[in-house]
């Protein structure tokens, strides 16, 4: 079986992993799409031809208990979903990239075992976000009390392409998980970085703040009559993009966010907002392409 349109979920034995399983069963269900669970490892290289066989077995034993948990996580989560497992000799990141091709999303824990057979253990999350060719989840369970977005999907907003096809992504969201939606504009008052720098005339913050909907109010236009059964909140901020979105995601069901990658797999990967979400918010995490 394939991975056209299912959603594809990375796993690895660890907790972090479990649970985007239970994210990516749960999303799939809703979708009414196949989940595809992908355990990717290769042999180190200390091994130039063939592993010795007890260490070989070893591996696979632990290969079927890796999905086999993960495949009883998906059913306990949703019994009736058809289930497809893939053990790809790749690196994790290279293999979810390729698996992304034909998916509808990828979904990972932010953090796993590490080693050669482990998934997350720092920047592969960023790369996988960067290059995968469909919306990369990162899902993560947040320690702190829920705040005013708890319970509801929130989606940062620019004006720009990304921010989108990040606007696309989160209307369906909010729609399958009957969720509202709230969509944030946060923005900064230009500053100069050097004496010589030459700045737009400084407007008053109203007038800023002002501009700032209006480029939301654009961005929106259309959405909310194609989705009336979400409920819409907008809210324009001063300050960080990256820590307004941040100290808003408490107890929110998922954080969308559009991509800034460039160049090639070890190129600049994301944009410095995509980036802190990933690594500091508290709710699951969506990077849209």
């Amino acid at each position: 079986m394939g991975t056209d349109n299912a959603v594809v979920v990375g796993v690895d034995g660890s907790p972090s992993s479990l649970s985007a399983v239970a994210w990516a069963a749960a999303d799939a269900m809703l979708r009414h799409r196949p989940l595809r669970v992908v355990h990717a490892f290769v042999w180190p290289p200390v091994f130039a031809q063939a592993p010795p066989r007890p260490y070989e077995q070893a591996v696979r034993e632990s290969t079927e208990q890796i999905l086999g948990s993960a495949v009883f996580r998906a059913r306990d989560v949703a019994p009736n979903l058809d289930i497809s497992t893939d053990t790809p000799a790749l690196q994790a990141a290279a293999a979810l990239v390729t698996a992304s091709r034909h998916a509808i999303a990828v979904v990972v824990g932010n953090r796993g075992l590490g080693g050669f057979t482990g998934l997350l253990a720092g920047s592969v999350g960023v790369e996988l976000a960067a290059h995968a060719a469909c919306p990369v989840v990162i899902v993560r369970h947040s320690a702190r009390p829920g705040g005013p977005e708890a319970g509801r999907v929130l989606v940062g907003i620019d004006g720009s392409h990304d921010a989108e096809r990040a606007l696309q992504f989160a209307f369906e969201q909010a729609s399958f998980r009957g969720a509202g939606l709230t969509a944030v504009l946060a923005y900064l008052r230009p500053e100069p970085t050097r004496p010589d720098d030459i700045l737009p005339l400084i407007r008053d913050q109203d007038t800023l703040r002002d501009d700032e909907r209006r480029t939301l109010v654009e961005s929106l236009s259309g959405w909310a009559e194609q989705y009336p059964d979400v409920d819409l909140r907008t809210a324009v901020v001063h300050g960080r993009p990256a820590a307004v979105l941040t100290e808003r995601s408490a107890g929110a069901e998922l954080l969308v966010v559009g991509s800034r990658g460039r160049g090639g797999f070890t190129g600049l990967l994301l944009g410095s907002v995509s980036q802190a979400v990933i690594r500091h918010a508290d709710c699951p995490v969506a990077v849209v392409r």
